[in-house]
């Protein structure tokens, strides 16, 4: 059947009237008086400098708490670029603070920085305009550029909505068919031709537009004093006070000389002066460099200008402006007006190739030849810190450092936060199956190497010691997850949780601060790049990176964290981080493949535990349980008690451990009121023991059943009865449909697995 014919003309006429209709309600152009009609709907929203506004494009986007195992944090929606996300995505959250379905270019982890970035700018806005630099410091790869292209995005979709429209203003001049007398000059009056306004004549009748390129506040038209009691008066209500740059602001010098003209023209007649001014609304595009703008370490200052007055497409201006001459600032700053503008490595520049900022900064304008611009820009920039440390030690840093608001920018720490930027980032670019792991051994890698040994000294009693003893794995294992060492024993463990935010913000005054060195999301983007195209697996494999990894780790001569002293704990020591990798992966894969064996189901652990803890609470209290079968009351079952005592390994004095499990449940609570307890979040670690007890027991069935799938996955079962092909497929599909494998990442795991683990002779 073929398909239906598409009516090209209806669908041209389709857009043209949706085109049509955004235009019309979008309010695009308007007369002066119409815009001032428009502004006392709600004068904070339409009177915004560029800090203000973009701390409400921070507020328009929301927020949400996070939770980490080092505190609760807040995210701004804006870095998730919600916009971008597909309908029915981006409503999960995920672990390490990051949501399903993240849009290329989000922003992972970070918020302890969106957060300073935050209260810079709402200090701005309580200083009237944007008073300082913010520079982001902090090593490669640490997302600095990442967050400056979130909120330019976000200031782009901001801007056209209707709580982010924009306005500048242009001249228009027109011409003497649509109004009698020298274009405007002399002899019109506001009855020629019914007209109060040239804001909305077609191209055809005018002569000439003056655009105004720094973008101009309409307000700005306004005599100052004017200005002050219309701002006041407007203000009344609110609970900030208009921006400064709103209320002392003044016309650029090429639209001052334009208005001086027309004054003069118009014989003081400023009706008349409104009159040529076009009110259009304007949105922000960091493609087309409107008010979000990048720039790199150039020589020059980032502003400059040219004559226009003798251009010939100016031809047509009314002979009292051909005899003005007439200048146009041009360059970054100046298209970055209204918006935001960064300074991609702004230290790798000579000092006197940005000394001009120091002044800009303090006085809010830039000075030019033929005139100063006032700036209305929040700007950003961004350095590592190896240039930001050559800065501090130059002897005009102390006065730049009061021109600066520098915001620490670190590598992530948590594992789970890494992945994330792998999965969302990379993996869709590897162009073949990602098997389970796989990202997550470059994440673990990389995070591991920024490690740092904690300072013990800055410790005293029982955290002191443990801290001693806390390897590099395990403090990892700390920041993503919260776990703490099953080797610990209660008081420890404790008192490490509860001193995780201690422990994450130790390193802060620290010149070499944890975060700072260690692998790149750079180099591990190519570490995975890299092993995707590996012949020896026909998926992305976790085996095949940390092939890669090793590879990666000869290479000492080129990165700095290869080159660091091997410390105690397995700190900056990448062959012990190697060999932790690949114990971790067979433990991922052993208990998985055991989920999968369908010998024993997850629930049942966490079941066996919570069962036992019910015993155990009677037992303490001297109470007796409801038997749901027969409905009598029996005392607690010893022999319940007892297996699961026995699978723990629990040592010494059994009464005594019940007690203190007790206490234990009842500390927890007291920290987490109203929070219900559940045994896999108070006691994680007793049931790892009991599902590695309970696979030590069936370790010979599960080996049996490896060798069943290795057949059939490598050789079509042969040599395999019915039964153990059928055992041997359905023990393959679990691990396709609740772990996402495939049938080849699945043989790769299965025979990895065995060899290594369940079978030392395979064969």
């Amino acid at each position: 059947m073929s398909a239906p014919r598409v009516d090209i003309s209806t669908q041209i006429r389709s857009i043209a009237e949706n085109v049509e209709q955004r235009f019309k309600t979008g309010r695009r152009v308007l007369s002066f008086a119409e815009y001032l009609e428009l502004f006392a709907t709600d004068p904070s929203r339409f009177a915004r400098d560029a800090s203000r506004y973009l701390r409400d494009a921070f507020d328009h986007y929301g927020t949400a708490p996070v939770e980490y195992p080092w505190g609760q944090f807040t995210r701004w929606k804006i870095f998730d670029l919600p916009w971008d996300v597909p309908q029915g995505q981006g409503d999960g959250q995920k672990e390490g603070g990051a949501k399903d379905g993240l849009p290329r270019g989000a922003l992972i982890g970070q918020e302890q920085v969106q957060e300073e970035i935050y209260r810079a700018l709402s200090n701005f806005v309580r200083e009237g305009r944007p008073a300082r630099l913010v520079l982001m410091h902090g090593p490669n790869g640490s997302a600095k550029s990442t967050i400056v292209s979130c909120l330019m995005r976000g200031l782009e979709h901001y801007s056209s909505t209707d709580e982010g429209a924009l306005y500048r203003f242009n001249w228009v001049f027109p011409s003497t068919k649509t109004v009698r007398g020298t274009l405007g000059f002399g002899q019109e009056k506001s009855g020629a031709g019914g007209l109060t306004s040239y804001a909305h004549l077609t191209d055809d009748q005018i002569d000439a537009k003056l655009l105004v390129e720094v973008r101009d506040h309409p307000l700005f038209l306004i005599p100052v004093e004017e200005r002050r009691a219309l701002l006041e008066k407007s203000w009344r209500n609110n609970g900030e006070p208009p921006p400064d740059w709103i209320v002392r602001g003044q016309l650029s010098h090429k639209s001052q000389q334009v208005f001086e003209a027309l004054l003069a023209s118009a014989k003081g007649s400023y009706a008349e002066v409104l009159k040529h001014v076009q009110v259009e609304r304007y949105f922000i595009s960091q493609r087309y460099r409107v008010g979000a703008v990048t720039i790199g370490p150039q020589m020059s200052v980032d502003a400059g200008e040219r004559q226009i007055t003798a251009d010939r497409s100016l031809s047509a201006l009314p002979p009292s402006l051909q005899a003005v001459t007439l200048f146009e600032a041009k360059g970054e700053l100046i298209e970055a007006a209204g918006g935001l503008l960064e300074f991609s490595d702004l230290l790798k520049r000579p000092l006197d190739a940005f000394k001009y900022l120091q002044v800009s900064v303090e006085t809010g304008e830039v000075s030019l030849s033929q005139q100063n611009v006032q700036l209305n820009c929040v700007m950003m920039g961004s350095a590592n810190e190896l240039h930001l440390d050559a800065f501090r030690e130059h002897p005009e840093f102390a006065s730049f450092r009061g021109r600066i608001e520098l915001v620490r920018t670190p590598y992530l720490r948590s594992y789970l936060q890494e992945q994330t930027i792998y999965d969302a980032h990379v993996a869709p670019q590897v162009r073949r199956h990602v098997a389970p792991h796989a990202t997550q051994m470059a994440a673990m890698f990389a995070v591991l190497t920024r490690m740092r040994k904690p300072n013990v000294d800055r410790y005293s009693g029982t955290l002191q010691s443990v801290l001693g003893s806390l390897s590099a794995l395990e403090k990892s294992d700390l920041y993503a997850t919260g776990r703490v060492p099953d080797r610990l024993d209660e008081d420890s463990r404790k008192s490490l949780r509860t001193s995780v935010r201690d422990v994450f913000d130790e390193s802060e005054s620290y010149p070499i601060y944890e975060g700072r060195i260690g692998a790149s999301p750079r180099e591990m983007r190519v570490v995975i790049l890299d092993a995707a195209q590996s012949t020896k697996y026909k998926c992305l494999s976790p085996l095949a990176v940390l092939e890669e990894i090793d590879a990666l780790c000869q290479r000492r001569s080129e990165f700095e964290w290869l080159q660091q002293e091997s410390l105690g704990g397995g700190y900056h020591d990448v062959k012990l981080f190697e060999e932790a990798l690949h114990a971790r992966l067979l433990d991922a894969w052993e208990h998985e493949f055991y989920a999968a064996s369908g010998l024993v189901e997850e629930d049942r652990y966490t079941e066996l535990y919570d069962r036992y803890l019910q015993h155990v609470s009677a037992w303490v209290k001297k109470e007796r349980l409801r038997n749901r079968i027969t409905g009598d009351y029996d005392e607690p079952d010893e022999k319940v008690m007892g297996e699961v005592e026995r699978l723990l390994e629990l040592q010494g004095d059994a009464q005594e451990s019940r007690r203190q499990t007790m206490s234990a449940i009842a500390a927890w609570a007291i920290d987490h009121p109203g929070q219900k307890v559940e045994a896999v979040t108070v006691f994680p670690h007793h049931l790892k023991k009991i599902r590695e007890a309970v696979f030590a027991e069936r370790k010979p069935t599960v080996s049996h059943l490896a060798r069943d799938v290795i057949a059939h996955l490598r050789d079509s079962g042969a040599g395999l009865d019915a039964a153990r092909k059928r055992a041997a497929e359905e023990a393959v599909g679990r691990m396709i449909s609740r772990f996402g494998y495939c049938r080849d990442c699945a043989l790769d795991a299965t025979s990895f697995l065995l060899f290594k683990r369940l079978d030392k002779n395979p064969s």
